[in-house]
């Protein structure tokens, strides 16, 4: 395993981290908006990130959220884990809502489907994700909620 992802794993397993998810978001939607999409904090640890972008259930109002992600087939999974939060993320319900999902991945936007998975499709695709980010099984054992899966596919 690559040295800096090696260390990454290890750092988002930190119970202590989620304090700082909003400067990391933060720190991460600066430097994508200076490198038009193609700079994400992700990059050096070999890991690969996309940025949602679905308007606001409520509001109506377009949200951009950098996320990582695990390529898959012809898409990318994504896990509403909140890094273990008891609370679900606020993008996975707008998600749920949002008619036309918008992905930039690696400085490219494009619409995608966005399905939520369930049942035995669910578990294929969830041991997919721990795969590519062993902290999801991580994240699932700090909540008694499931973790929302999705499959982005583009359309």
């Amino acid at each position: 395993m690559n040295p800096m992802r090696s260390m990454a794993v290890k750092l988002g397993a930190q119970p202590w981290l989620p304090r700082y998810s909003r400067l990391i978001v933060g720190t991460d939607k600066f430097l994508q908006r200076i490198s038009w999409g193609r700079v994400t904090i992700m990059m050096a640890t070999g890991l690969h990130e996309l940025v949602l972008q679905v308007p606001g259930r409520k509001t109506g109002i377009l949200r951009s959220t950098p996320l990582l992600t695990v390529p898959h087939g012809e898409g990318w999974l994504i896990v509403g884990s909140n890094w273990g939060a008891q609370d679900p993320p606020a993008w996975a319900s707008n998600l749920r809502a949002a008619e036309e999902p918008l992905v930039t991945y690696k400085g490219r936007t494009m619409a995608v489907d966005a399905r939520e998975l369930s049942g035995p499709e669910r578990d294929e695709k969830w041991a997919v994700a721990v795969a590519g980010w062993p902290n999801y099984a991580r994240y699932a054992e700090r909540t008694e909620r499931e973790l929302p899966l999705f499959w982005l596919t583009p359309r």
